[in-house]
């Protein structure tokens, strides 16, 4: 369920020629260009790896770190990765909001109600994700190519992405209550949010005792890839309105 629209990864993947940084010799050029182009996730992240010793006074830094984290995040057992690329990242640029939303999104992801930095954990997801809404409302274009109307859209799925995480949080712990608004605007807010939110949300309403509600969101699940999900939360639905007869 870890969806990505493809206009994020388009802009954002063109964006590192694109900027007022440049790069210090045609060597760094090329080295940048070859992990713009890698595909292999886990080569991706070798490149970034050996870019970061080779050139280590470059600029480019946070933009390395943070394709390294999105290249983790499609590693089957990428998390711990994700988050630590995700905050290399920040480190190196403090206004990093895409780290952010990925190590905010996977720390929720990766909880669970037992875990004994349970509540530190959360406290960095929600922290991230807060931030990064502070930061994206102003961000300057990372491609001079996209429109003001594109970038407008597009960051409204980056704050879409925010409540989600936040809505995830909100699930680990409990409050069903808040999970279910956070999700509700991270579907409301973007032109085309991501699928696998509704099903988030459907998932807080039948834990909040709403299957009414949570099967009116499944109705608008029509992916093939997440109907064992949007099948297993429609099962919830009917066994919590078989209960209420």
């Amino acid at each position: 369920m870890r969806m990505r629209t493809k206009m994020l990864a388009v802009f954002l993947a063109a964006a590192v020629m694109a900027t007022a940084q440049k790069p210090k010799s045609k060597a760094e050029v090329e080295a940048l260009q070859a992990i713009q182009n890698e595909q292999d996730p886990g080569a991706k992240i070798a490149k970034v790896d050996a870019f970061i010793v080779k050139f280590a006074d470059t600029e480019f830094k946070a933009w390395a770190y943070g394709q390294a984290a999105d290249a983790a995040d499609r590693l089957r057992d990428g998390g711990p990765k994700v988050i630590i690329y995700s905050e290399l990242a920040m480190e190196a640029d403090p206004k990093a909001y895409n780290p952010m939303l990925m190590a905010s999104a996977e720390l929720a992801r990766s909880t669970r109600e037992n875990d004994l930095d349970k509540d530190e954990k959360l406290a960095k997801a929600t922290k991230y994700a807060q931030k990064a809404m502070e930061i994206i409302p102003t961000a300057p274009k990372p491609n001079p190519s996209i429109t003001d109307a594109q970038w407008d859209e597009v960051k409204k799925e980056f704050i879409g992405n925010a409540h989600r995480n936040l809505g995830m949080i909100a699930s680990v712990n409990k409050k069903y209550d808040v999970a279910i608004a956070e999700f509700k605007q991270a579907v409301e807010i973007p032109q085309q949010p991501d699928p696998a939110t509704y099903i988030r949300l459907a998932a807080s309403y039948n834990d909040n005792k709403q299957p009414d509600e949570a099967l009116a969101v499944l109705a608008k699940v029509t992916e093939p890839a997440l109907k064992p999900f949007a099948d297993k939360e429609t099962k919830r639905s009917q066994d919590l309105k078989a209960l209420k007869k």
